[in-house]
């Protein structure tokens, strides 16, 4: 099944920011385009403002002036459904409310031909639903772009429990064809992209409840160390608070109020009190006037121990051994069959992240893993009341030698960048194995919806495979209400890799 041909008119039916998104997107492509607008007046007014938004590619040369002027002439505004009876598709961006959306497509299939195909852009409701509405569900699919459709390359394309195959796979070609880079994903709760990204806001959100740290620190050292585009509280103040949090309580209410997906009592409180972020001034932070933004802790210079001790593999953090070496620290190596960590020669030790709190080690500080070593600019560190200033002073003043800021933060088990990678990990093994999608349409939905650095899939390759695993475990015996239990697909994932390495050694 190929896409949509050129000369097929495709409609679009609410005319908000995504509407006129996803119109841009199909007319740039060649399509002529029907806007469409419950409300008198706002088609013609959202044509108007394509055809500026048009004009500004012209200027910065992303768009030929005749190209713009084919364009305009192909997008006309529709005073009524009825004028979208020869559409070959029609895309659905309009309230987020099943009923609403359930009556328009009862409406729609009364007025276009039954090879006309019906899409939805819902972000939180489920797809079987709405199509459950209609006469003719096979040709219904969900069409998910992400915002702003323009510029964003990620489409999800939503299977409903009654689509056709060959409707989903016309869909895929057709947002492939408008330059778009499509992922096939079942109808489960937030698809993939806000099915699996909810650990990242989540885990950023218990470790401020737990007064692990401040936001401009939790934020600093996501970015820093665990190379994600943005942290989780500016992301949100730049989403909306408002909105975050109902894509937040829609899935964990789809999936019958599981543990895993809790909305955050902080954020909560955030949006009562109307701090909804960057629209509207306040959010995490201040966006006021005159408002300074709030600076992550950084730990005061430190002297670097003269060396260190590696017992063991470091594993995840295996680099740290040949960058110590080369800021001029001497690296002592010992074999032990159990426990890897870094000796310092006060005595105390230095270990990575696990599920674990540095209070149940002796004389330790953790720290934070971090995506690339050379390449992170800040590591975090936690140490309980029993680490001994000089441990902590030893360990802050190692990581200063190799060029990195250091956020020292509470004692809260998986730190920050640890656990979250965690979760993000297990749920998209999950997703893989219900189902839901494979694992490179996984990897490109996270990498492109929401900018991760790498795919969880490839992460957990990166990290080996039983690490997650381990993290989860560990977690899950300190906090053992079920949000940090793995999963079974998570530990068949781990345990399969036992196997299949036992089976090539």
């Amino acid at each position: 099944m190929t896409a949509l041909d050129l000369s097929s008119p495709v409609a679009v039916v609410g005319t908000g920011t995504m509407g006129q998104g996803i119109a841009q997107v199909a007319l740039v492509a060649g399509h002529p385009v029907r806007l469409y607008d419950a409300a008198p007046g706002r088609a013609r007014d959202a044509a108007d403002a394509i055809g500026a938004r048009l004009d500004r590619l012209v200027e910065k040369e992303r768009l030929t002036a005749a190209d713009r002027d084919a364009a305009r002439a192909r997008l006309k505004p529709a005073e009524a459904l009825a004028e979208l009876a020869d559409c070959a598709l029609v895309v659905e961006a309009v309230l987020e409310r099943l009923d609403v959306k359930q009556e328009l497509f009862r409406a729609l299939e009364d007025v276009v031909g039954d090879d006309c195909l019906l899409a939805t852009n819902t972000s939180s409701l489920s797809v079987t639903a709405i199509g459950g509405a209609l006469r003719v569900p096979g040709r219904f699919v969900g069409l998910h772009f992400f915002n702003p459709a323009p510029l964003l390359p990620l489409v999800e394309v939503v299977s409903g429990f009654a689509t056709d195959a060959a409707a989903a796979t016309r869909a895929y070609e057709t947002a492939r064809a408008w330059g778009k880079t499509p992922v096939a994903c079942a109808d489960t709760p937030g698809f993939i992209v806000n099915r699996v990204a909810r650990p990242f806001y989540a885990e950023a959100f218990a470790v401020y409840e737990d007064r692990g740290a401040d936001p401009a620190t939790i934020d600093a050292v996501l970015r820093e160390s665990g190379g994600f585009r943005m942290g989780a509280f500016e992301l949100t103040d730049l989403i909306g608070q408002d909105v975050n949090e109902s894509v937040t309580h829609s899935v964990w209410e789809a999936f019958f109020q599981d543990v895993r997906f809790t909305p955050s009592l902080a954020q909560r409180r955030l949006v009562e009190s109307g701090r909804l972020g960057r629209k509207s001034g306040q959010g995490w932070y201040d966006y006021r006037d005159g408002a300074e933004r709030p600076e992550p802790h950084t730990a005061e210079p430190a002297e670097a121990p003269a060396y260190v001790v590696a017992v063991g593999d470091l594993g995840p953090a295996g680099e740290l051994i040949a960058m110590i070496r080369e800021a001029g620290i001497e690296v002592r190596e010992e074999a032990e069959d159990h426990g890897t960590r870094l000796v310092l020669p006060g005595g105390g030790e230095l270990v990575l992240a696990d599920g674990q709190t540095t209070a149940e080690y002796q004389d330790v500080v953790s720290f934070d893993l971090a995506l690339d070593y050379r390449r992170a600019t800040r590591i975090a560190l936690a140490a309980s009341p029993d680490t001994a200033p000089r441990t902590l002073a030893e360990a802050t003043g190692l990581f200063q030698a190799l060029g990195k800021k250091v956020s020292v933060i509470g004692d809260v088990p998986g730190m920050i960048v640890a656990r979250t990678v965690a979760r993000i990990v297990d749920l998209a093994v999950e997703a893989v194995a219900k189902g839901v999608a494979g694992e490179e349409d996984v990897d490109t939905a996270m990498r492109l919806g929401v900018n991760y650095p790498l795919g969880p899939l490839e992460w957990s390759r990166r990290l080996g495979r039983r690490w997650a695993y381990s993290v989860l475990e560990d977690l899950h015996l300190r906090d053992p209400g079920g949000r940090y239990a793995p999963s079974l697909a998570l530990h068949r994932h781990a345990h399969t890799s036992d196997q299949r390495e036992g089976s090539t050694s």
